[in-house]
């Protein structure tokens, strides 16, 4: 596991003081009333980086400045903070006044439940002209759409020039999907892809499992000394890498697991009560990605083969079969 920003331990008793003087300053700029994302701008702009070399985010950094451990602090069996005689990079007390601000801050009642979105599985949903990851984002009138998000210091990469109706592109894609589920030659090859891409996630969580034992072998040796601090980060943050890499898409192509393998006789029927898992499921096993594309004009509400591209799983399983991998231009 990648370890906690501002100790070079695991065990939380060693400070890594070139992080440690971030965390001080977010610290005291949190209890100043700063919004995190505000903090986060400066300690980008400042040089700091995550414990993977990344920028900052406002979830990231909020996760170590709610954790114990950077005040000598740990949480007992009922939920108390206790002292564990380990360094503080921040006073108890500053920790625990942020702690309370942020539950003073907190709304009176709970926040509405989010609206489901279809096409949010994983890696699925890209933008057509950069390639950056599609997101859920309303529009100014509350309706659901996804979009390209604009590159931030937070979220850099996206071009933010694709925004699509949510409703109008999960319907195409539904109904794209579904007319290949009809297909006989498809029906055929189906359970052969459910259990390839199972095992292919299974073999993600395999070399997952093998980096982080790798991970924990690095460990001991940089604890008897055998190999520098240096050293060991820079091995520690390409393992990090790998097993956050490949278990993100080993969860992607889980989902596969709740789609139904036969039985279904109304597709349509199904599809429109089927839960969200099961269809998150049906694109999974189906498609490899999906891709949109700007409208032909502004305010088009036209989605079709123009703004859309669907790239299908491969149904050939046996030699001399046809290379049945569909792209939509």
């Amino acid at each position: 596991m990648p370890r906690l920003y501002g100790f070079e331990d695991a065990a939380h008793r060693r400070v890594l003081e070139a992080e440690a003087a971030g965390i001080r300053q977010a610290m005291s700029r949190r209890l100043a009333k700063q919004l995190s994302p505000q903090v986060v701008e400066w300690m980008n702009a400042a040089g700091y980086r995550t414990t993977l070399g990344n920028l900052w985010r406002p979830v990231g950094l909020d996760a170590v400045l709610d954790h114990p451990a950077i005040a000598g602090l740990e949480e007992d069996d009922q939920g108390e903070l206790v002292e564990t005689g380990g360094p503080q990079i921040v006073t108890p007390a500053e920790f625990k006044q942020l702690r309370a601000q942020k539950e003073a801050a907190k709304p009176a009642s709970p926040r509405a439940e989010q609206r489901d979105y279809l096409l949010t599985s994983g890696g699925l949903s890209v933008c057509g002209l950069c390639g950056s990851l599609f997101t859920a984002s309303p529009s100014n009138s509350g309706s659901r759409g996804y979009r390209c998000a604009p590159s931030t210091a937070q979220h850099p990469g996206g071009c933010g020039k694709v925004r699509i109706n949510a409703d109008l592109a999960e319907i195409y894609v539904a109904e794209n999907v579904l007319a290949e589920l009809a297909k006989p030659e498809v029906a055929r090859h189906l359970e052969a892809v459910h259990d390839r891409v199972l095992a292919e996630s299974a073999e993600l969580r395999k070399r997952a499992k093998g980096d982080r034992a790798r991970q924990s072998e690095l460990g001991k040796e940089y604890a008897s000394t055998q190999m520098s601090g240096a050293a060991f980060r820079s091995a520690d943050r390409e393992l990090s890498k790998r097993i956050r890499e490949a278990e993100v898409e080993a969860r992607r192509l889980e989902q596969v697991k709740q789609a139904p393998l036969g039985g279904v006789r109304d597709l349509v029927h199904w599809w429109k009560h089927a839960p969200l898992a099961s269809k998150k499921g049906v694109l999974v096993l189906m498609l490899e990605q999906i891709a949109f594309y700007p409208a032909a004009s502004r305010g088009s509400r036209t989605v079709d083969s123009n703004r859309v591209a669907l790239t299908w799983r491969t149904w050939a399983t046996a030699p001399g079969a046809a290379d049945a991998e569909r792209t939509e231009a």
